[in-house]
């Protein structure tokens, strides 16, 4: 049996994290497009994904998966085939300047709720993913009585609310630091 001997001068070091890979090794041609942009009801969703300084970070991943406009789950296999039958899901890297961008539909919701996209972030420096919901405002009443939302502290909220602009929704992710989007977590999940 041999036995380990502590050292004084001798520190732990951090782990080391994934990536960056996700711009070479998960992107798939089309991921981004949920819908064709000719598609009737189709909307761009996009924005930046910036560190806890503000830098843009060019080589995260985004995964989103939502309802279709009629707010029904999708049960199509194949999530990475592009057209129709619509899947719900989508898959973009971010570009040099750190944006990204979705071509996709507003998702339908429940009488009470607002609609949403749920998003997942991959990153450099990220241990595991992030989750977190993209709130649409296209209905501020929805938007207000939202379950899920008032349970999130008010100066917090609009961390999860995009907003209407020419080309769509913006939606930006900060990951750290002043304005942090608001992140989930789930059971069983590592944080």
């Amino acid at each position: 049996m041999s036995h380990v001997r502590e050292q004084p001068d001798q520190v732990p070091v951090p782990g080391q994290t994934v990536g960056p890979f996700y711009g070479y090794a998960l992107p798939v041609a089309g991921g981004e497009q949920l819908v064709p942009a000719t598609h009737p009801g189709a909307v761009r969703l996009h924005g930046t994904v910036t560190d806890g300084e503000g830098t843009p970070v060019p080589d995260s991943l985004l995964e989103i998966w939502q309802a279709d406009a009629d707010g029904s789950l999708p049960r199509a296999e194949g999530s990475l085939r592009r057209g129709y039958p619509f899947t719900g899901f989508g898959r973009a890297a971010t570009d040099g300047g750190g944006s990204y961008e979705f071509t996709t539909v507003v998702p339908g919701a429940e009488p009470g709720r607002a609609p949403f996209v749920a998003m997942t972030v991959f990153a450099r420096g990220l241990l595991n993913r992030l989750f977190t919901r993209v709130y649409l405002p296209v209905d501020d009443a929805a938007l207000r009585e939202d379950p899920f939302l008032a349970g999130v502290p008010q100066e917090r909220r609009h961390t999860l609310v995009a907003t209407a602009d020419e080309h769509g929704y913006r939606f930006d992710l900060r990951l750290q630091g002043d304005d942090e989007t608001v992140f989930l977590t789930f059971p069983r999940h590592e944080a």
